[in-house]
């Protein structure tokens, strides 16, 4: 009878696969292979779907996709040979006709076992039974003598399959996860962790993903909990990295041995970073050459190029001032001293001559009619005109700069400022905003590419917010101020409270109707705006779905 082993050593690889490269996963999986062999490993633990990506949405339905992810875990099998260690993959995976997200452990040259995920997410970001078919209640898998259970993400979220591996003689529980940020997810995964050492009394490795794809950040943040509930091993976040862990057994228990233990950003620098990581990965992974925006001497594009060169570097951000005759002399040199300190190429391309085109084109449509919102528009559409030349001509993807404030309200035009590939403070607050511009003054996130210092002008902070559409105008002319309008919006957007709610709070019944009122009319304009990174747990499209025909209104 071969003797059980007291030592194993797994490999936790937080690694920033693309969806639907399956070759280049497939290498990645092999470099991290013999990265995890010289570190003496045992055994590589990937995270969940790595093979194809997640969530792989709609494409994992693809016939041709699914035999692409079976032939490399096959062809990863067979790297798994006398003398190299074992790895645990995730792919999609059919069984007797049926679909599953699947994680499979390889180990002397073949696939050697494989469970399939049995509680499947169907809420919020989430639509994996729109996909998958949930798999029966595991038992563990036994890897060179010691039973591994294999719970994959959403498993561990409520007890049972926790249980049934307990009952069944799991030993160590490996969860490889594609776990999104957002803001206090931290502390859910911990708090939903050691509830299942607690019920189990097995120790853990909770193995996440680190990517953007497309509006979710997956922000890693790994980390292993014995069975006691100690912190063994904690894993940056936002960061792609492969460390070994070192366990051993005492008696019948199996004990991880004190590693790293890194710091994991919370609040507002967390929200930075995955701003950061989302705008990166978005533009990297798209095969852009760099991203071009407009710089307007304003807060919200300030923080994007201050995102822009942080992700990319400043030799391949291009800020364009875009000015007319409304904009101030104070803009001007904001936007200059910006793009300064940033080290970012910046040029300035009046606006006047198309503008004025345009209306003169209309002039005699128009005739009898005063002048309005509509050449207001016209401001905003020549510059977003401008903008996506800029982008065919050279290949930059455009950066599109509107809130969330603006995005629930409607205070953006589409054709015009809402221009754009991808938009980074898309699920941040105009509050919100100012906040991180302070803190990027102060500090930056690690592996950004931007200088240290202040990058956003003082009088950027502290001026009155304008979109310099017509004389003295600001926002605040026809919003609430943005303290009242961002925590109004919060209350109806990430809480949907009664406007009864809202008013208990201190808010006016006629000011919080009308916020309710534009946040419904504006969205059919958010269902036509660019994609962007999420931070909120309402993060508009994927969170929250609203008809754009709905005539409800809250009495009050």
């Amino acid at each position: 009878m071969t003797a059980r082993p007291d030592r194993l050593r797994i490999a936790l690889a937080q690694l920033n696969p693309t969806l639907g490269d399956v070759a280049g996963n497939l290498a990645s999986a092999r470099a991290v292979q013999a990265e995890a062999a010289a570190q003496g490993a045992d055994l590589v633990m990937l995270p969940e779907l790595f093979l194809a990506g997640y969530p792989p949405e709609d494409l994992v339905l693809k016939p041709a996709f699914q035999d692409a992810c079976r032939a490399a875990c096959e062809a990863l099998a067979r790297d798994t040979g006398e003398g190299r260690p074992g790895i645990l993959v995730g792919l999609p995976w059919v069984e007797d006709g049926r679909l599953h997200n699947a994680y499979a452990l390889l180990d002397s040259g073949r696939i050697a076992a494989v469970r399939f995920k049995v509680d499947l997410p169907n809420y919020g970001v989430f639509d994996e039974k729109r996909v998958f078919v949930p798999g029966p209640m595991p038992g563990p898998v036994d890897f060179r003598g010691v039973r591994l259970g294999l719970p994959v993400c959403e498993d561990i979220w409520g007890g049972d399959v926790v249980e049934c591996l307990a009952e069944t003689g799991a030993e160590i529980l490996l969860v490889p996860n594609g776990s999104p940020y957002w803001r206090g997810k931290t502390d859910e995964r911990f708090s939903i962790a050691a509830a299942r050492v607690v019920e189990s009394g097995l120790p853990l490795a909770y193995l996440n993903q680190v990517c953007g794809q497309d509006e979710l950040v997956f922000d890693g943040a790994s980390f292993v909990l014995n069975g006691d509930r100690g912190l063994a091993v904690q894993l940056p976040a936002f960061a792609a990295t492969v460390v070994t862990t070192q366990w051993h057994r005492e008696g019948d228990t199996w004990r991880c041995a004190a590693g790293e233990i890194a710091s994991v950003p919370e609040g507002d620098e967390a929200d930075y970073a995955a701003c950061m990581l989302g705008l990166r990965d978005y533009v990297e992974k798209n095969r852009f050459p760099g991203v071009v925006l407009g710089l307007s001497g304003g807060i919200d594009s300030a923080i994007c190029a201050a995102l822009a060169v942080d992700a990319l570097g400043p030799d391949r951000v291009h800020c364009i001032m875009l000015p007319y005759r409304y904009t101030s002399r104070d803009s001007l040199a904001d936007a200059r001293a910006c793009a300064e300190a940033l080290g970012a190429r910046y040029d300035i391309v009046p606006i006047a001559g198309p503008v004025e085109g345009f209306e003169a084109a209309l002039a005699p449509l128009f005739e009898g009619t005063g002048r309005d919102i509509t050449e207001e528009n016209l401001q905003s559409r020549a510059r977003g005109t401008i903008l996506m030349s800029v982008s065919n001509k050279f290949g930059p993807m455009v950066v599109t700069t509107g809130n969330k404030s603006e995005m629930s309200v409607g205070y953006a035009t589409l054709y015009g400022d809402m221009n754009g590939g991808f938009n980074p403070i898309k699920d941040l607050y105009k509050t919100e905003v100012y906040r991180l511009s302070a803190l990027r003054n102060r500090w930056k996130p690690d592996g950004a590419l931007g200088p240290d210092g202040i990058v956003i002008p003082e009088r950027i902070l502290t001026k009155a917010p304008t979109a310099e559409l017509r004389e003295n105008q600001t926002d605040q002319d026809s919003l609430p101020p943005y303290d009242v309008l961002d925590d109004i919006l919060e209350c109806l957007v990430e809480h949907e409270m009664r406007l009864s709610e809202v008013v208990a709070r201190g808010h006016d019944l006629a000011t919080a109707r009308k916020v309710e009122r534009l946040l419904y009319l504006a969205e059919y304009k958010r269902r036509q705006s660019a994609p962007g990174v999420k931070v909120t747990r309402k993060y508009f499209g994927r969170d929250r779905r609203y008809p754009i025909v709905n005539r409800f209104r809250d009495p009050g």
